[in-house]
């Protein structure tokens, strides 16, 4: 059982800066992959980025690449999305995701446990 929190939504202008949080229970943190998913009003749930279990590897969907870092800390079970540049277009409610037999990290239906989700809003 894997209980994730975000936080750190929030209002921003274009141009902006945010960094969600995503806190996760439990004693083995550091054997789930975990993700970051967005679905803006009227669209479907969109893969945002995924960090494999000790951070080795990153993946990004291209219009966050350069923009957005995706980040953990399995001391603390946490894991972060650093967003800069932020622009009207990443608005949406942002969602934690962690999974453990992760085949394709791009997959929403791969991962078993999720957040309640963090509205980011970008005005412009």
């Amino acid at each position: 059982q894997v209980q994730l929190v975000e936080s750190g939504g929030g209002l921003v202008q274009a141009g902006g800066s945010l960094r969600l949080s995503c806190a996760a229970s439990g004693r083995t943190f550091s054997s789930y992959t975990m993700g970051w998913f967005r679905q803006a009003p009227g669209k479907e749930r969109e893969f945002v980025a995924a960090i494999s279990t000790i951070g080795s590897s990153t993946n990004y969907v291209d219009s966050v690449k350069g923009r957005f870092t995706i980040s953990r800390e399995n001391a603390k079970n946490t894991v972060y999305l650093q967003m800069n540049s932020l622009k009207p277009e990443d608005t949406a409610v942002y969602y934690c995701a962690a999974g453990r037999l992760i085949f394709d990290n791009r997959r929403s239906d791969e991962y078993e446990y999720w957040g309640q989700g963090t509205q980011v809003t970008v005005s412009s």
